[in-house]
């Protein structure tokens, strides 16, 4: 069986692209099949895969939504991208933001995104949501169509401030929307141990919420590393796959398959 995993916080700045790149690579090098969808009108995580021409690639998620919202036929591997590092790629831009404000004229505007992932499902071990750092109609619509999801957070204050506003929304989506939605995990980024806060602040989030959500055991240190990365177009297993951070993103991929 599949598993769709949306990756969400509405703050930005969580490590939340780097960890829907570097997680799917993971997964792939473990033998899985991964398809990436790229939820955010930014498209980070299709820029940080290396697709940065203008007016490239020319279908998108806004693309197929569209397709989908129209009720026209559509071909399921229709521009999807192949990433030589074995992850499949549904690539975004800023045509997104432009499709989120004719959402909220759309019959079952929550669902349009669900019924596009039960088209290409099947063909995957793992479909990783990038979702867009804020929870409007984009980031329901990835939650709707997720069985599962995770949650970055940075070791520091103010997101840890933000992270009840995410969980009432989750809260609301399956009470209203999608009853099955779990929550994988959350999982504590950018982390400096050498600083008291960042030691401090992931202590508090694991006495608040191992118990009751759940807290991953890896946790992602801050890398110049990974910023290296997403320039040059590949995940931190290619630019330097003998790191920290490489070796926490290979953990924490050890984790999801354990799970």
């Amino acid at each position: 069986m599949s598993e769709v995993i949306a990756i969400v916080n509405q703050k930005g700045g969580c490590a939340k692209t780097t960890t829907a790149v570097n997680l799917g690579v993971g997964l792939a090098l473990a033998g899985k099949k991964v398809a990436l969808i790229d939820a955010d009108p930014q498209g980070s995580l299709t820029i940080s895969l290396g697709y940065r021409e203008p007016n490239q690639p020319k279908v998108t998620l806004a693309t197929i939504m569209t397709t989908m919202i129209n009720g026209e036929g559509i071909e399921p591997m229709e521009g999807i991208l192949h990433h030589e590092e074995g992850v499949d790629i549904i690539p975004s831009d800023i045509t997104l933001a432009g499709l989120e404000v004719s959402l909220s004229n759309v019959m079952s505007r929550e669902m349009i995104l669900k019924d596009y992932v039960n088209l290409i499902r099947e063909r995957y071990d793992y479909i990783l949501i990038d979702c867009m750092p804020s929870l409007g109609l984009l980031t329901i619509n990835s939650l709707v169509a997720a069985d599962s999801l995770i949650i970055p957070v940075q070791a520091a204050y103010l997101p840890v401030v933000g992270l009840q506003q995410l969980l009432q929304t989750v809260s609301m989506v399956r009470r209203r929307l999608n009853r099955d939605l779990q929550i994988r995990g959350i999982l504590i980024t950018m982390v400096d141990y050498r600083t008291n806060c960042a030691r401090d602040i992931s202590a508090k989030l694991k006495e608040a919420y191992e118990e009751s959500i759940g807290v991953f055991e890896t946790s992602i240190p801050a890398s110049v590393r990974l910023v290296e990365a997403s320039a040059e177009g590949s995940s931190i297993f290619i630019h330097d796959p003998s790191g920290k951070a490489a070796q926490a993103y290979q953990r924490l991929a050890e984790e999801v398959l354990s799970e």
